[in-house]
């Protein structure tokens, strides 16, 4: 997309935005714990993130566009929109080859237009090549939360992976994120899988 030095407003996401991808940004929740009081996550969450391996063309998914939830109360005014959109992508989640959650995008509250006017209201620039992710994509239901401290409700409630049970991801476990979404004539656009394994430290 084109750089800017400013605010970008939502009329202007797509001047700025040029495509999609899958983002698996990982924490490291015994070391963030710790950090949250009094300072926060850092450590947590600065040492990885994953990407699925090609960008799709904001383009390619006109056929994808949605309607966001209702707004209330209305947004503030830099990030009003006359028709906010949300996209209609379908995530799953896998862990050690089981589905263990099917996330919707199209739930997100704020649209993505929103997200970046919101993220450069303040002045931030932003550069060609710059990645910007909406954060845990998580919906109302059990079996669509996006992060595993949310599925497994602080490791309170196991998840059941066949004859294993798991609270907390563990060395040699693999996560893998899958999506798509709606395309022309009734095709449907991959995203790639965003895999990843835990290897002992």
């Amino acid at each position: 997309g084109v750089p800017s030095d400013g605010p970008i407003s939502p009329v202007q996401f797509s001047e700025h935005v040029f495509g999609v991808v899958i983002v698996n940004d990982w924490s490291a929740r015994d070391i963030q714990a710790w950090e949250y009081v009094p300072l926060g996550p850092n450590l947590g969450k600065s040492f990885a993130t994953s990407i699925s391996p090609w960008v799709v063309p904001l383009l390619a998914l006109d056929q994808a566009r949605v309607s966001t939830p209702a707004q209330e109360p209305a947004p503030l005014e830099h990030l009003r929109e006359s028709r906010s959109w949300a996209l209609d992508i379908d995530l799953s989640v896998t862990w050690n080859g089981h589905v263990v959650s099917r996330p919707p995008y199209s739930s997100m509250y704020w649209s993505p237009a929103q997200m970046l006017a919101h993220e450069t209201s303040n002045g931030a620039t932003s550069r060609t090549g710059d990645l910007f992710a909406s954060g845990t994509i998580s919906g109302p239901e059990k079996n669509q939360r996006g992060a595993f401290i949310e599925l497994t409700w602080g490791g309170k409630e196991p998840v059941s992976l066949g004859a294993e049970t798991r609270t907390f991801l563990e060395d040699g476990d693999e996560v893998v994120i899958a999506a798509s979404a709606p395309g022309p004539n009734g095709a449907r656009i991959g995203f790639g899988d965003v895999r990843g394994r835990i290897v002992p430290a």
